[in-house]
């Protein structure tokens, strides 16, 4: 009894020491809150032309140059046919020489039979880039043969289509006022990272009837092929495929006229590089 009583003044000093260090604690926060509160309504510096400068201006020594000069050529077909009339030599190329945006293409096309050129053109046209996939052109087609020589004025566009389908649209006017068009597509499926299987297709179009070139007007001519290409490398590639051409109208009477036939089937072998 007399242990507790003795205790009892211990522990109410107690009591009011921890009731004092509460109260004291508690002012200070109060005391700091307020501190905290004065700080953070100070206002923030309304921004000056200084200021919008030094975040503007772009630093010095790290601009873009999209002025630089690049090339790359392609040597799409270079193949030996089977044709009816004989073995045949075809090719087809394309390159260009430019910026990103504003290009030199040049574009040549042909087939010899049995050692004699049935066929040659040139094209030089200048490119402009309209989007990322898409280039306007305009320039000159010469045709070597057949018949004689003979310039046109060509304009087009070319590009990418829906699911990377290659497509290349071109008009021509020639020199006495006849016009062609030929529209072109291909695409590449990839069976594995070296063997890609290119199905292609292209038709050819004309304003009137030239005999000297044996093509009649409206849809004279198209080919569908197929070429199944092995990447030894991705610059070189040899392949094997097959072409079915056939002529339409007054163009396919040209042609029978001349002891060919009106559709013809062919087995290709050849290689396909670019630089």
């Amino acid at each position: 009894m007399i242990n507790r009583l003795r205790a009892r003044p211990i522990y109410l000093t107690m009591v009011v020491t921890s009731l004092a260090f509460a109260t004291t604690s508690s002012a200070l926060a109060k005391d700091s809150g307020l501190q905290v509160m004065e700080q953070s309504r100070t206002p923030i510096p309304v921004l000056n032309d200084a200021d919008r400068a030094a975040v503007y201006n772009a630093p010095g020594g790290h601009e873009m140059q999209d002025d630089a000069l690049n090339s790359f050529f392609l040597i799409d077909r270079l193949e030996w046919q089977n044709a009816d009339a004989g073995s045949a030599f075809n090719w087809e190329a394309k390159g260009w020489v430019g910026g990103d945006i504003d290009r030199l293409w040049l574009r040549t096309e042909g087939e010899r039979l049995n050692g004699l050129t049935e066929k040659s053109e040139v094209q030089a046209l200048w490119g402009h880039a309209i989007s990322p996939w898409w280039d306007v052109l305009g320039g000159v087609r010469q045709d070597f043969k057949p018949g004689d020589a003979q310039t046109w004025a060509a304009f087009g566009v070319q590009g990418l289509a829906l699911y990377n389908f290659e497509a290349e649209a071109t008009a021509f006017i020639g020199e006495q006022g006849q016009t062609a068009a030929r529209l072109e597509g291909e695409y590449d499926f990839l069976l594995t990272n070296k063997l890609i299987l290119q199905p292609m297709a292209e038709l050819n179009f004309h304003g009137k009837n030239d005999p000297q070139r044996g093509v009649g007007s409206g849809l004279s001519e198209s080919e569908i092929g197929m070429r199944l290409r092995y990447e030894i490398r991705r610059e070189f590639a040899p392949y094997v495929g097959l072409t079915w051409n056939r002529s339409y109208g007054k163009t396919a009477d040209y042609t029978l006229a001349e002891g060919g036939d009106r559709s013809e089937a062919r087995l290709v072998l050849g290689v396909r590089f670019w630089f």
